[in-house]
């Protein structure tokens, strides 16, 4: 199934197969391609590059799709990677957490810097927490498989 090129999204580069590797989901997802283009939220004279996610129901392509600014995509691949990390020592804690320094990290971005921590808002996060562990346990090949590629090409790219 070809990515559209006529909708608002322009895609410059694109994995159409996305469909065969999408994690847990591969050859049984919706999410059938990714693309990285020119934004659909571009104004004249003002050109940003997005990523975005493919869906396709079975008969039209999803309004359920996702475009996402190319900073917000690395953001979240820092949380990911913060997130397994915590995770990996998590086992020291009562919780998986230290409910009284809930905040994990503090990382630098922009003369700032990206909190990272646990959601003690969240009135079951005692319990949600050991099924998110859970779940990040299962999904610990996957996960892995794909870090090891991305350490792989930051260090070919001198990161």
């Amino acid at each position: 199934m070809k990515i559209p090129t006529t909708l608002k999204h322009k895609p410059v580069i694109i994995s159409d197969n996305y469909e065969n590797v999408d994690g847990r989901y591969a050859y049984d997802t919706d999410a059938k391609g990714l693309s990285l283009g020119l934004a659909q939220w571009n104004d004249r004279g003002k050109v940003e590059i997005s990523a975005k996610v493919w869906r396709h129901t079975g008969e039209k392509w999803s309004r359920q799709s996702e475009e996402l600014p190319l900073h917000r995509v690395l953001d979240l691949a820092i949380l990911v990677c913060r997130t397994k990390l915590h995770f990996r020592e998590a086992y020291r804690y009562e919780k998986l957490y230290d409910s009284d320094k809930p905040m994990i990290d503090r990382i630098g971005l922009q003369g700032d810097a990206m909190t990272v921590s646990i959601c003690t808002d969240n009135e079951k996060i005692d319990e949600d927490i050991k099924l998110f562990q859970q779940a990040l346990s299962d999904d610990d090949e996957l996960i892995g498989e794909r870090l090891s590629s991305l350490a792989r090409l930051l260090r070919e790219m001198g990161y």
